[in-house]
């Protein structure tokens, strides 16, 4: 199958009275194996195991990025992060790139972001200029969970104050921000009306800071302490979500509504997430090789679920490919919605696979992030300059030596330990070519970062 034909299959939606909801879902720093229904024995997520069992559970999903700011980009645009501008934190995604939100707004769409944005700020390119409607949240890498200040540019930048509503500052001192989060996608949902509603619930938690309440604390009490605050930071978003659920419930929206779950990135293990100065130990990336920064399967490899009832069968588990930059183009094909012109999309439609099962070939996914290089080709991971960003002083510098080219096959190696390039050297010399070609031209082809 071409990638032309790829990327104009499409599946019929059942009729239906409006274009469904949508809410998209996006964790911080969660650990692909820290769910129940990913194999977690410690920390219990019923509700998030409650959207795999009466959807799908995606095994071979990818960030498209191992750091916040361009995973991010990816899911909003349905583009790689070099294309959207954002190939690293730090840089803004510019009014030119056209957000999902965006998308589905121009379909009647009320839009919504609730949480954390980390593609702007507050004066330049904020997410009520990326087709958002409302927004209650805060626009920097992270914040503290009861002051809401970013405490953490220190020298370089003085700590300050970021939580607002819309384009207006707002102060909520004390108050648990998961647990104002979700009773703000709650206000939204409840006061969408007769309207389809687009909600982008952007939980901060598991990032650090690592603060959670009492009441959640005690439900780990028998867990060390930096897991227990780690499990119960999981908790209260586990029980948000419990919430919004029920309210779809309460107003008969569940089979109207399509949601989805998906993780920023792999677990960090960066000292500020950590006790004593030490490098963070509490999540766990499913054996998975690396942790975020890093791209091996550790830092990209994420936890991802989607439910609409009546459309995709329950309790599905699929090992197809899929990636944050997909998520846009699938949810128009659900929706029946047109899709921008050929070439806009990175990501490809994975709704014949989500809600059928059809097997669909897919373009390779390719990684950046400084000298760090990776693609994934079906079975095949080829990764140049990794590292491990395993929190020993080692951990972010390029390995150097035979694992410098690192080739894994994942059906058989899904922890990336056995590198096989002296005993595939043809097929690990083809995968260096095409990656650096795809490089060449993706960067030829990428708008400037502001």
């Amino acid at each position: 199958m071409t990638r032309r034909n790829f990327l104009a299959t499409s599946l019929s939606v059942p009729a239906q009275s409006r274009h469904p909801n949508v809410i998209l879902i996006m964790t911080d720093d969660h650990g692909a194996g820290d769910l129940g229904c990913f194999g977690s024995k410690d920390i219990r997520t019923p509700h998030l195991d409650a959207i795999a069992a009466s959807g799908i559970r995606l095994t071979n999903w990818y960030s498209n990025a191992a750091m916040c700011a361009p995973a991010r980009a990816a899911l909003m645009t349905g583009r790689h992060p070099i294309r959207a501008a954002v190939p690293s934190n730090g840089p803004q995604l510019t009014k030119s790139q056209r957000s999902l939100a965006t998308m589905l707004k121009a379909h009647g769409y009320a839009t919504a972001l609730v949480g954390k944005w980390h593609l702007g700020t507050a004066g330049s390119n904020s997410p009520l200029d990326h087709g958002f409607d409302s927004f209650y949240g805060f626009h920097s890498g992270c914040v503290d969970f009861y002051s809401h200040r970013f405490y953490w540019g220190e020298p370089n930048r003085p700590n300050y104050h970021d939580l607002y509503r819309g384009r207006t500052e707002i102060f909520e001192d004390g108050q648990y921000l998961t647990e104002r989060l979700t009773a703000e996608a709650k206000q939204f949902i409840a006061g969408a009306g007769e309207r389809p509603f687009f909600l982008y619930l952007a939980y901060n938690a598991p990032h650090y800071p690592m603060h959670a309440p009492q009441n959640y604390m005690e439900r780990f009490k028998h867990l060390p302490l930096e897991r227990q605050t780690y499990a119960a930071m999981i908790s209260a978003v586990d029980d948000g979500i419990g919430e919004i659920r029920a309210l779809l419930a309460e107003r008969s929206l569940e089979r109207d509504t399509m949601v989805i779950f998906v993780g920023d990135n792999g677990a960090t293990t960066e000292a500020r997430a950590g006790l004593a100065g030490k490098p963070a130990t509490a999540g766990y990336n499913r054996g998975f090789r690396g942790f975020k920064f890093s791209l091996f399967d550790g830092g990209t490899h994420v936890p991802a679920l989607m439910a609409w009832p009546g459309h995709i069968p329950a309790g599905r588990v699929s090992s197809r490919i899929g990636a944050h930059y997909d998520v846009a183009p699938t949810v128009l094909a659900a929706a029946g919605l047109a899709t921008p012109a050929e070439g806009h999309f990175d990501g490809v439609n994975l709704w014949p696979a989500i809600r059928k099962g059809e097997v669909m070939e897919r373009p390779p996914l390719h990684w950046r992030n400084g000298k760090q290089l990776a693609m994934r080709k079906g079975q095949w991971k080829l990764t140049l300059n990794g590292y491990d960003a395993d929190g020993t002083p080692a951990g972010r510098i390029p390995i150097e030596g035979e694992d410098l080219l690192f080739l894994a096959n994942l059906e058989q190696d899904p922890g990336e330990k056995k590198n096989l390039r002296r005993q595939y050297p043809e097929l690990a010399a083809a995968l260096e070519t095409e990656l650096k070609n795809w490089l060449d031209v993706v960067q030829k082809s990428a708008p400037r970062s502001e």
